[in-house]
C-alpha cells in the first residue's frame, strides 16, 4: 500500500495527539489494516512538515494505547485484532501491593469468605460424600445444589424451580452459554451503548452481529430498544439494570416493565445480567420476573462472595433450560461439583448472604471515601457498588486521561473499554474501589485522580 499519511485537517490539540487520532480513526475505518506497516516517523514528520520528535511522540503513544507494534529491525506495524488481552485484563489480577495503584478491575474486596471456605474444606474433607463429588455427574446428580440455587436466586427477588436453572462456571460462562444456546451466525445481538466488553468478543467468535441500544442519566432508553426491534429485527438483548458496568446505574422499576412488555411483543429474548444483584438491597424486580418466558437471568458468587469460587446460576424457561445445560455441557462437561457444594452450603446456612452484606458495608465506606475525595467531580456512584464512573472535564480526551493516570502510577479503564464503536465513548472513565486491599493505597489513587482532575488537558509538546 502507499505511505500512510494522517489527514489533520481539522482537528484540535497536540500535534502528535491529533496523529494518533487519526491513525485511530483509520485503523477503525479499515483504511490502516491489521499488520500494515507505517512509514518510519522520519519520513512520516517530513511528508507532514512536522519535527521528528512530534512523529516519534505519536508513535509511541499510540504503541501505549496497543494500536501499533514495534519490531527490532523491521518497523512499525498495525497491531492485530486480539494480539493483546481485552482492556482491563491484561496482566496478574493479584493484587499487589507494591508498583501502580490498581484502579481498573472490578473484583469484590477479598479476605471475609476465606475462612468460611476454609471451614467447608474441612468438613469436605472428613464427608463420605467427597468421592461423589470427584466423579463425572449429570444435572440429575446434583439436586441439592439446585436448591441452593433457587435459594441465592430468590433472594435476588426472582422464583425459579430445578426446571428452570442451570449452573455454571461463573456469570461469564453463563453468559457464554446463553449466547451459544440462543445465537446463530448473522443473528443479531443488541446490547447498551456502554456494555460488558467480554460480551461483544463472544459476539464476534460466533458471528453474532451487534448493536448498540441508546442510554441516558437513567439506563437505557425503552423507546430506543423498540425502534431497534422495529428496524433491526433482534433475536437477543443482552443488558445489565442493576449497578451497571460502567455506569453503575440501576435501572427503574418502570423502564423494566417498558423493556419486558417491547422483548415480549417483538419475540426478543433478554439476556438479564445480575452478578451485581447480590451487592444491592433495593432493586426493582428483575427483568425474569416481569417476562420469565422471554428473559435468561444470570447471576453468580463472584462480586459478592469470591471470584475464584466460578460458581454461576442461570434462570432461563423451560423451553431454552435444556439448550443451555447442552451447552455447559459441550463448553466444560459440568460445573465442578466440589466448588458447588461448597457455594451451596454457603448459601444453605445463611453465610453467603452474609458474606454480601460484608461487601455492601465495604463498598458504602469506600464509595464515601471516594466521594470526599472526588468532591468537586461529575460522578455516577451507587453507595453499595464497587465501582464509579467519572465524567472527564472539558477538554480532557478519556485516553490521554488514562495514560496520564498510568504515567502517575495509578490505573483505570476508559470510556472506549465498554463499547463497540469508538465513537459511542464518552470522554469518563471507570474507577473501581475494591480490587486494592489497602485503603491507603486506595486514597494515595483517588488523591492522584482528583488532582488530575484539576489540571488543564495535556498541551506539553505542542507543534504549533
Amino acid at each position: 500500500m502507499a505511505i500512510w499519511i494522517p489527514k489533520l485537517d481539522g482537528r484540535g490539540g497536540p500535534k502528535y495527539l491529533q496523529i494518533v487520532e487519526a491513525m485511530a480513526e483509520d485503523i477503525a475505518a479499515g483504511r490502516l489494516p491489521a499488520g500494515a506497516q507505517l512509514p518510519p516517523h522520519r519520513e512520516l514528520a517530513y511528508q507532514l512538515g512536522l519535527s521528528a520528535n512530534t512523529t516519534s511522540r505519536a508513535y509511541t503513544e499510540a504503541v501505549k494505547r496497543a494500536l501499533l507494534r514495534g519490531e527490532v529491525g523491521r518497523g512499525t506495524f498495525v497491531r492485530r485484532p486480539g494480539s493483546l488481552p481485552a482492556p482491563g485484563l491484561e496482566g496478574s489480577l493479584n493484587r499487589d501491593t507494591t508498583g501502580p495503584v490498581d484502579l481498573s478491575r472490578n473484583l469484590p474486596l477479598p479476605g471475609f469468605a476465606e475462612p468460611h471456605i476454609r471451614r467447608v474444606l474441612g468438613e469436605l474433607s472428613g464427608s463420605k460424600g467427597l468421592q461423589a463429588l470427584l466423579d463425572y455427574q449429570t444435572h440429575a446428580d446434583i439436586a441439592q445444589h439446585g436448591e441452593a440455587a433457587e435459594m441465592w436466586i430468590d433472594g435476588r427477588g426472582l422464583k425459579a424451580d430445578a426446571d428452570h436453572i442451570v449452573t455454571t462456571m461463573g456469570g461469564q460462562h453463563g453468559l457464554l452459554c446463553a449466547l451459544m444456546a440462543l445465537l446463530r451466525p448473522g443473528d443479531l445481538l443488541l446490547t447498551e451503548t456502554l456494555t460488558y466488553s467480554p460480551v461483544l468478543a463472544m459476539a464476534e467468535r460466533f458471528g453474532v452481529h451487534t448493536a448498540s441500544v441508546a442510554m441516558d442519566r437513567e439506563g437505557v432508553l425503552p423507546g430506543a430498544f423498540a425502534d431497534a426491534c422495529t428496524h433491526a429485527r433482534p433475536k437477543a438483548f443482552y443488558l445489565t439494570p442493576t449497578l451497571q458496568a460502567p455506569t453503575t446505574l440501576t435501572l427503574s422499576a418502570e423502564r423494566r416493565r417498558e423493556i419486558a412488555r417491547i422483548a415480549e411483543q417483538n419475540d426478543v429474548t433478554l439476556i438479564e445480567d445480575d452478578v451485581f444483584g447480590p451487592l444491592k438491597t433495593d432493586t426493582p424486580p428483575p427483568l425474569a420476573s416481569l417476562a420469565p418466558d422471554h428473559c435468561i437471568y444470570v447471576t453468580s458468587l463472584s462480586k459478592a462472595i469470591a471470584p475464584g469460587l466460578r460458581v454461576g446460576f442461570v434462570r432461563a424457561p423451560v423451553r431454552l433450560a435444556a439448550a443451555l445445560r447442552n451447552c455447559v455441557n459441550l463448553s466444560v462437561w459440568m460445573t465442578p461439583p466440589v466448588t458447588l457444594e461448597i457455594a451451596a452450603r454457603l448459601i444453605r446456612d445463611g453465610t453467603a448472604e452474609k458474606l454480601a452484606g460484608f461487601q455492601r458495608d465495604a463498598a458504602r465506606h469506600r464509595q464515601a471515601l471516594a466521594r470526599t475525595l472526588l468532591k468537586d467531580a461529575d460522578l455516577l456512584a451507587d453507595p453499595q457498588g464497587l465501582h464509579l464512573w467519572l465524567g472527564l472535564p472539558a477538554g480532557w480526551r478519556a485516553d490521554v486521561f488514562r495514560a496520564t493516570c498510568a504515567r502517575q502510577g495509578v490505573l483505570v479503564s476508559e470510556g472506549r473499554s465498554f463499547t463497540a464503536k469508538a465513537s459511542d465513548a464518552p470522554e469518563a472513565i471507570r474507577v473501581c474501589l475494591s480490587h486494592e486491599v489497602s485503603e491507603a493505597r486506595l486514597e494515595q489513587g483517588l488523591r492522584t485522580v482528583a488532582d488530575i482532575l484539576t489540571l488543564p488537558p495535556e498541551t506539553s509538546a505542542v507543534d504549533l
